[in-house]
Order: C-alpha cells, then structure tokens, then sequence
C-alpha cells in the first residue's frame, strides 16, 4: 500500500495541477496540502529515519523562503510557491531536489518562450479555431504549475521515496 501511494500520489497530484493551472491560472490549495499530508503519511514506513525527515523538512523549508521572496517580489504565483514547497518534501537535501529545481527552470524557460510565441501568434490562433484556453492567450500569467509537473516528473525517479519504493519491489 506504501509502494503504491508512493507511485501514484505524487504524479497524480502534479498532473492536477498542471492541468488546472493551464484551464484556469490556478493551482488549488488542496493539492500541495495532498502531498503534503501524504508525505508526512508515507515517509515514516518507508524506512526513514529522523535525520532523513528532518532534512526532507529543512529541504522544503528553504524551497518555501526562496518562494515566498519571489511570491513577495510579484514573480512568482502563490499557487506555484505552494505547489514547489510541497514537491520539495518529497525530494529533501540531496541531488534529486537539485535536479527538480534544475529541472523546473528548463521546462518554465521553454514554456514562457511557448507561450510568448503563441501570444504573438493570437489573431492566427483565434482565425484558425485552434483549441487553446482563453486564458492563455489573455491573461499575463505563465502557468508554471506545467513547468513544475513536468519538473517533477523528471527527476521524481531519482528520489529518495521512489528509490525506497523500489527497493520494497519483489
């Protein structure tokens, strides 16, 4: 059951809000406060010890600081800020939590230039009937809350909790 909450919780969770926020220029509380509940949950039985989940804390803590100064200096959505904090959780202090972050910048880079390109592209977009939200093209928000899934699914593998579930694997 561990494995499996493992498996599904933490990409069922991005791929919600990286939908939403493409719909809706919102990520909802109720997914970072999901994963957040779930860690807490899941972590315990998977073999971690204090330190582990000090550190998976303290990882989170920080992601949470550098957030709220961008969140604070109008850079960065709440929801985004949320969202990142508790992805960090499920990453802690070592080399999968730098690959998430690394990860994130790529696909937020490559989104806003996407999505840049789309908004010049609008009367031809709109001309040609093709299926883009309206929020995309009319609003000034990136929905970076795709960049963040897509981050996320990217190193995910290499986490501590997935590699703890791969172990638990006959």
């Amino acid at each position: 059951m561990i494995v499996a909450c493992i498996f599904v919780v933490f990409p069922l969770c991005l791929a919600i809000a990286a939908l939403t926020d493409l719909l809706t220029m919102t990520i909802p509380n109720r997914v970072s406060a999901v994963l957040l509940a779930f860690f807490v949950l899941v972590a315990p039985f998977s073999g971690f010890n204090v330190a582990q989940l000090v550190l998976h804390i303290a990882a989170a803590g920080l992601v949470f600081a550098v957030c709220f100064c961008l969140f604070a200096a109008n850079v960065m959505g709440g929801g985004d800020a949320k969202l990142m904090t508790a992805s960090a959780i499920w990453f802690g202090f070592n080399m999968s939590l730098a690959a998430f972050l690394f990860y994130v910048a790529v696909f937020g880079g490559l989104l806003t230039v996407f999505v840049l390109l789309l908004r010049r592209q609008e009367n031809s977009i709109l001309a040609a009937r093709v299926p883009i939200p309206n929020l995309l093209l009319t609003t000034k928000k990136i929905p970076y809350g795709i960049a963040i899934a897509f981050g996320g699914f990217a190193a995910y593998p290499s986490s501590p909790l997935m590699q703890a579930a791969f172990a638990q694997l006959p």
